[in-house]
């Protein structure tokens, strides 16, 4: 019996039996494919456990929403298709629906919130044509929904819920049986992704039903755990606002009858933050060469935090990547975020003394480790505050960082747990200095090998002070720095061999009109 069974409760319908039944005759194969489960090799051996991908992100709408959504539609009597149906999405519903509507002839209203992403809303309007209206209203799922809700009674059309419907459970229950068909050795457990629950209401039943023995875990973001908070409470419970970086599984109340299905047949909920979440998202473009959105990552990002917390398992773990409709423009911040939440990345904020010679101590401080960002602007006559990331590439690191900084009395912050300065302090160092006198700006492609930053400090003149100085690692073979260093129009000339020397090809920005009139003293 699992954690959020009542004892003494009686099973309330649907039973488990009961969805397994409609999943085995679910018409989602008409429109859907049976989706690959395939080993995650890079991954498996870094965390020392058999980890299994469900690729729903092959499905034709890129997500498992549409199996659900054909199943529901595909019931409809004559006269309900003849009135249309109506939906509310946060995006791969929608898409599932609007598909679902040009196979079958079917006119489909669809609200979807403003915060959509954009991929999502054209993607609806494509896979829809003719069929397909959509309309924009609110900022969640629960904002789309009662706006669809409205809509409904004015048009009669049938409303096709995303997750709180037996139809649709039952398409998404398909999942599961796929996997207990694509996988007959031994299985720990199966992690699933959780909005409304409809999908992991389907899979646990199924799975309950035919391998009692097998776990199935739900994994929720930690800003958006409506359906862990249920089960913890007894009762469903609406969220006030819910985060909207995993907007597909975005919802404020999970549904009654996914919520009873998951009392009774799921074994346990996990939360995971949004780097964890990044993390996962290059977990699987590194084993796959395919990017998921956030919710499709969901899944893997609570199965490593499972293996992590528990250690071996006896038999493989599955994760349902769920969909991949996935906004360009995010890509960014993923990657940027994914270093912290895979903890290869410790940032600080280090104090120093503005003196000659600190750097070269701070670059000893931090012995081989490459620096993945350095920000710092001259500010304080006694000291300088330095804002910087450093690669690591095992537990404990950052504490070791810690100290061997303290051990150069210098003073230090961890930061990389710090989400005012992951988000924006590190992108606002800066702005004038009375103190930067003198200053010649410049750019410099250094190459991405360690020492390329002490070689520069080691060649620079003892005389001449960095007043400013950005960096950030992004992969590639060079990496682009810009420095301020204050030399007097007396050694210009000194200035200009030195930066022969060095060997790194720059551009002199000193007269920059953005740089004299942001950052010039």
């Amino acid at each position: 019996m699992n954690a959020y069974r009542v004892p003494g409760d009686h099973d309330p319908l649907p039973t488990a039996a009961a969805v397994l039944r409609r999943a085995e005759t679910a018409r989602v194969y008409e429109v859907a494919h049976h989706t690959a489960l395939e080993p995650a090799p890079l991954l498996s051996t870094r965390i020392g456990a058999s980890v299994l991908l469900k690729r729903e992100d092959q499905q034709p709408v890129f997500s498992f929403k549409l199996r659900g959504a054909y199943n529901r539609m595909a019931q409809l009597s004559v006269a309900e298709r003849a009135r249309g149906v109506i939906a509310a999405s946060a995006g791969n519903h929608a898409q599932g629906v609007a598909l679902a509507a040009s196979r079958l002839g079917i006119h489909a209203t669809i609200v979807m919130p403003i915060t959509a992403p954009q991929v999502k809303v054209d993607a609806v309007r494509r896979f829809g044509g003719a069929f397909a209206e959509v309309v924009l209203a609110g900022e969640s799922y629960s904002d789309a929904q009662a706006e669809a809700q409205r809509l409904r009674e004015a048009l009669g059309a049938t409303f096709v819920h995303p997750f709180d419907d037996l139809d649709v459970i039952a398409g998404q229950a398909t999942v599961g049986l796929e996997i207990l068909a694509q996988h007959a050795e031994p299985l720990h457990a199966v992690f699933v992704p959780v909005g409304g629950g409809g999908l992991i209401a389907g899979v646990a039943s199924v799975i309950k039903a035919r391998r009692p023995d097998v776990r199935v875990i739900g994994v929720q973001a930690r800003d958006a755990d409506s359906m862990a908070r249920a089960l913890d409470a007894g009762s469903r419970v609406s969220l006030d606002e819910v985060g909207l970086f995993a907007d597909g599984t975005a919802v404020k109340q999970v549904g009654a009858l996914t919520f009873s299905l998951c009392q009774q047949y799921v074994d346990e909920i996990l939360r995971v933050d949004t780097d964890a979440i990044c993390a996962a998202i290059r977990d699987i473009y590194q084993d796959t060469r395919s990017i998921p959105e956030p919710s499709g990552a969901l899944a893997l990002a609570g199965l490593k935090q499972y293996v992590a917390q528990r250690g071996p398992c006896d038999g493989a773990l599955a994760a349902v990547v769920s969909g991949a409709n996935m906004n360009f423009d995010r890509l960014r911040f993923v990657a940027e975020r994914a270093e912290v939440g895979e903890q290869r990345e410790a940032v600080f904020a280090v104090t120093i003394p503005e003196q000659r010679g600190s750097f070269r101590r701070f670059c000893a401080a931090l012995g081989q480790h490459a620096i993945t960002e350095f920000n710092y602007r001259i500010g304080d006559a006694q000291a300088a505050h330095i804002f910087v990331g450093v690669q690591t590439a095992r537990s404990g690191e950052r504490e070791a960082l810690a100290d061997a900084f303290r051990a150069n009395d210098f003073g230090v912050l961890d930061l990389t747990d710090d989400e005012l300065a992951k988000l924006h302090l590190r992108h606002m160092i800066g702005g004038r200095s009375p103190l930067a006198r003198d200053e010649r700006l410049y750019r410099f492609d250094f190459p991405e090998r360690p020492g390329a930053l002490a070689r520069f400090l080691d060649r620079m003149h003892p005389d001449w002070n960095i007043s400013l100085f950005h960096y950030r690692n992004h992969g590639a073979d060079y990496g682009r720095i810009l420095v301020g260093i204050q030399v007097p129009a007396s050694e210009h000339a000194l200035l200009r061999q030195f930066l022969a020397s060095l060997s790194y090809p720059y551009v002199d920005e000193s007269d920059n009109p953005a740089y004299r009139l942001l950052l010039c003293a």
